[in-house]
């Protein structure tokens, strides 16, 4: 079974007045549809210190380097106006311009990020810039990072300072991303720093603080302004769907109830609860499929199954989560009902060396997206994730979510695009559906 129950047909608001098409068997998305493509500091950039920063995964790799984004964002801008991309989703590494608490922003770092945006820019790009991805000022990490309210009024501080410097270079700013993934991940799982688990408190505590952290963030960005044109402001919600492979197993029951409660309904709750829902302008989607329990284990290839095992339960996955493309259609329509602010899907991608899998999932994937806006979901533009294969995280180098392929056995890093980024070059390009 699945937790989520389908969502009924709905009206809702139709951007610039008009619905996506369906002309000649294409199914084309609104105008001033924003197709872009997503990465984030710690994963591209290296040259970072972080928490993060002597981490080594089972790969036996780490983040010192990544994908050297920090030299060479110039040449990876240039690769995503080949791709036809008309926005990036991109972080600020808020350890490189801070150095203590309320100290002013390293002057040379920030205007190294000022040249990015002018390059994106430049190249008719439009930059979407998140605030919070996954790390921290090691200051801020070993006085107990987000679980300290502290930390709320540090980010307020270091978000005064950066709004008003970009305000000329960027209008869309993304506060959080997946505060339920940080949150899980480092205090219930222990798979991020500080390697906590089953600390439900901590959890708790680290989503509240990032809750206020983002009302005071979008009112400091709504205040600003920016010259580039209306401000935009949302923080991002990773969306799992949770359910049994089996019906009448009450324990498998029992997981996914739970598990949905506590990383959707209640993180959602965080954020949008004491007036926070008014406070943004937009809502930021993450969707990648579904995880299903059976006789209590979860069937994902990130917990250790493989993909032929799991296809033989018939659980089709790329190498991180099942794909459950129907899911996308569904969670678009209940945040439209829920939250009742425009969407961006600030990330969806597949992991996985099989390109013609990765296709039809992307495919599959924007037909519900079509779908959902049909229906009245007033979602404003999908973000790949990610332009390059990474640094996964807890996974080190082995899970290839990119649009271009790193070699990194290669000391110059060579980029090439992938299959998936010629059909994902026609989306953005033609504004349909490949």
């Amino acid at each position: 079974m699945n937790t989520e129950s389908v969502v009924p047909l709905v009206d809702g608001p139709k951007r610039n007045g008009t619905l996506p098409s369906a002309t000649n068997s294409a199914l084309h998305f609104p105008k001033n549809f924003l197709w872009g493509t997503a990465t984030s500091a710690t994963q591209v950039e290296g040259h970072i210190t972080n928490e993060w920063t002597n981490f080594v995964a089972p790969d036996g790799k780490h983040c010192r380097v990544a994908c050297d984004h920090y030299h060479r964002y110039r040449e990876d801008i240039q690769l995503m106006q080949d791709l036809g991309v008309k926005a990036y989703r991109l972080s600020i590494e808020w350890s490189r311009l801070q150095s203590a608490p309320n100290a002013l922003l390293n002057r040379t770092e920030l205007e190294r990020y000022c040249d990015k945006l002018d390059c994106l820019r430049a190249a008719g790009i439009t930059p979407m810039v998140v605030l919070h991805h996954f790390s921290n000022p090691l200051w801020i990490y070993r006085n107990g990072g987000w679980t300290n309210p502290a930390t709320v009024a540090a980010f307020e501080n270091f978000v005064t300072q950066l709004v008003p410097a970009l305000r000329s270079r960027v209008r869309i700013w993304n506060t959080f991303n997946e505060p339920d993934t940080y949150a899980s991940c480092s205090y219930l799982l222990g798979e991020f720093p500080p390697f906590h688990k089953v600390r439900l408190d901590s959890f708790r505590s680290v989503i509240n603080h990032m809750g206020a952290a983002h009302l005071r963030s979008c009112e400091i960005i709504r205040r600003a302004g920016s010259a580039a044109g209306e401000i935009e402001v949302g923080y991002t919600k990773n969306w799992t769907h949770f359910g049994t492979l089996k019906p009448n197993r009450p324990w498998d029951w029992f997981m996914a109830k739970t598990s949905h409660t506590i990383f959707n309904r209640w993180v959602m709750d965080a954020f949008t609860r004491a007036g926070r829902n008014n406070a943004a302008t937009f809502q930021g989607l993450n969707y990648y499929g579904r995880v299903r329990f059976h006789n209590g284990h979860s069937l994902t290839p990130a917990r250790g199954r493989s993909r032929e095992e799991l296809a033989q339960l018939g659980v089709f996955s790329d190498d991180m989560f099942e794909r459950y493309p129907p899911g996308m259609e569904t969670v678009l329509l209940d945040l439209h009902r829920r939250v009742g602010l425009p969407i961006y899907i600030t990330e969806h991608g597949a992991a996985c060396d099989d390109e013609k899998f990765r296709i039809a999932d992307l495919r599959a994937n924007l037909t519900a997206v079509h779908r959902a806006i049909t229906q009245g979901a007033d979602v404003r533009g999908f973000f790949y994730w990610s332009l390059l294969d990474n640094f996964e995280w807890q996974f080190g180098y082995t899970k290839k979510f990119g649009l271009l392929s790193v070699d990194f056995s290669n000391i110059k890093l060579p980029r090439f695009p992938k299959p998936i980024a010629e059909i994902f070059r026609t989306a953005c390009l033609e504004n349909r559906v490949p």
